[in-house]
């Protein structure tokens, strides 16, 4: 199976290895191997006196085994770092690291966290299982959570490898910091020092999806794949990535390929719950919403749900299944998450001119997790738009103090003026992509000075990128105020037509035309003559 797999990826060799116990001591042996013939290319065997001793003897066998094969000794020393102190000390806590490295691949990141999270228990200094608990928290949308755990794993990465240390600092300036552009930096080395590693072109597949860069996007989590091709998040983001640029029927054979390997977890049923809405195709969603039942992470799908019940204008039966979703996730200890649905709903009620129910549904959320700063931000877009500008004003400046550097925050979040790329990039803490908020916002001023041209640019542009707003409410408004914009054009038009044909006539009363002075001086020599 090693080798099949070795030869699947386009590797010239793999490692095997083996251990057995004599009495108190364990005899390790590894052996790289020639993926084609199947060849020994070279081998170490050592000794470990004693269960505590393995990480230690293992790593010595492959520092030995790396020289045989060729490895300058230079960065054989370099990259040579005793395995405790790379990763940990605990053969149980890596042991519970990996099982969750293989769950969350294979199945989802919430079943992955029970791993991760004992593997902190045998052992509180191991940076990459803090780094792992960071990553299903994200993917859970529970970003509050995840950002504690990348801060930890920054604290500690002088315990990691060297590879672990980029995957830890890329994760840490994107999440924690919201620091993109330094992320990419990061994440760029990664792939540049290892080719080999799946997560390098998924993590800079991901800072391209946030900067709006969908076709970079789409090119990293294909490499991703290439290499590893047994892990649900590259294809769920490559689907996304499809959607964003209306490629609907790729996002839909690229799902179909993760399914036929047995992949699945939330987020990709999301995906396919927005490629049924964009279809028109009701069992689809059907078929999805089934899917969410009884699960730990429902509330995503009732979300959603709520979402489509208040793009078709059914805002009762959307506060219903919000209500739903808020009791959901707080019951699955959610509670960031439950205060994220609040907040859309805010939203929802405020630009349907429900500005008293908005506030209280605005402020709620903000109780119910008041430390993330994703919570913050669309609380404090539904507290400006129901006319509690004091309270929005107030987060905003928190976020900006606290934030100075966050890509996403400051071009996305906070007042802006320029029309930028980045506006439509993936914003990993709603259910869908984007709801494009600062396009609407624009739109909306511009409809409000009169200038329906612009506003009609602007609404437009949320009518033309629907793969990436999905079921959003902005995605139903931007119709409506197209109508709006088009009948203020219009209208703007006639008036100044009007106005024109006016200013002409006037002009024309005091300064005839020629033709017309020469038809009333021929019609007084006329009558003058009679």
């Amino acid at each position: 199976m090693s080798r099949e797999l070795c030869q699947r990826a386009g590797a010239k060799a793999y490692i095997a290895g083996s251990i057995s116990s004599l009495g108190s001591e364990y005899v390790l042996g590894l052996k790289a191997m020639n993926c084609n013939s199947g060849d020994t290319l070279a081998q170490e065997q050592v000794t470990a006196n004693g269960k505590e001793k393995v990480l230690n003897a293992v790593g010595d066998a492959a520092a030995k085994l790396r020289g045989r094969l060729g490895e300058s000794l230079a960065t054989v020393q370099k990259f040579d770092v005793p395995l405790p102190e790379a990763t940990t000390a605990s053969l149980e806590a890596l042991k519970a690291y990996s099982l969750g490295e293989k769950t969350f691949g294979e199945s989802s990141a919430a079943d992955a966290l029970p791993f991760y999270q004992r593997a902190i228990e045998l052992d509180p200094s191991f940076p990459a299982a803090y780094a792992a608990l960071g990553n299903s928290y994200y993917s859970l949308a529970e970003e509050g959570r995840a950002i504690e755990y990348y801060v930890k794993a920054f604290q500690l990465r002088a315990h990691a490898s060297e590879r672990e240390k980029l995957d830890i600092s890329g994760d840490y300036y994107a999440s924690a910091l919201g620091d993109l552009n330094k992320a990419t930096e990061v994440y760029l080395q990664k792939v540049r020092m290892y080719p080999r590693d799946p997560r390098g072109y998924f993590n800079l597949g991901g800072v391209y999806s946030s900067l709006g860069q969908y076709e970079k996007a789409i090119e990293k989590y294909r490499q991703s794949i290439s290499v590893s091709p047994d892990r649900v998040d590259a294809y769920e983001n490559l689907i996304n990535a499809l959607l964003a640029l209306r490629r609907f029927d790729e996002a839909a054979q690229t799902a179909e390929q993760a399914q036929a390997r047995k992949l699945d977890d939330t987020t990709l049923h999301n995906a396919l719950y927005a490629l049924a809405f964009l279809s028109r195709d009701s069992s689809g969603m059907e078929e999805q919403q089934r899917w969410y039942v009884g699960r730990i992470d429902e509330n995503v799908g009732l979300s959603l749900q709520s979402d489509t019940e208040a793009y078709a204008g059914h805002m009762r039966k959307a506060r219903e299944l919000t209500t739903r979703a808020v009791d959901s996730a707080i019951r699955g200890d959610s509670k960031e998450t439950a205060a994220l649905w609040q907040e859309i709903a805010a939203q929802r009620e405020a630009v349907s001119g429900n500005t008293a129910y908005a506030t209280e549904a605005a402020v709620q959320g903000l109780k119910l997790y008041p430390a993330s700063h994703e919570v913050k931000a669309e609380a404090a877009l539904a507290l400006a738009m129901a006319g509690d500008l004091s309270r929005a004003e107030a987060l905003v400046q928190d976020l900006n103090r606290q934030y100075p550097h966050a890509t996403q925050i400051q071009a996305i979040w906070l007042p802006s003026v320029a029309d930028s790329p980045i506006e439509l990039g993936t914003i990993d803490f709603v259910a869908n992509l984007n709801c494009l908020y600062p396009k609407y916002i624009r739109a909306e001023a511009y409809l409000a000075a009169g200038q329906g041209t612009r506003a009609a640019a602007e609404f437009q542009k949320v009518v033309d990128n629907s793969g990436i707003v999905w079921n959003c409410w902005t995605g139903a408004l931007a119709r409506l105020g197209m109508a709006r914009a088009n009948a203020l054009q219009a209208k703007n038009s006639t008036d100044a037509d009007a106005d024109a044909a006016h200013v002409r006539a006037r002009r024309l009363q005091r300064f005839p035309h020629p033709l017309e002075r020469r038809r009333s001086r021929h019609s007084h020599l006329q009558s003058s003559q009679s």
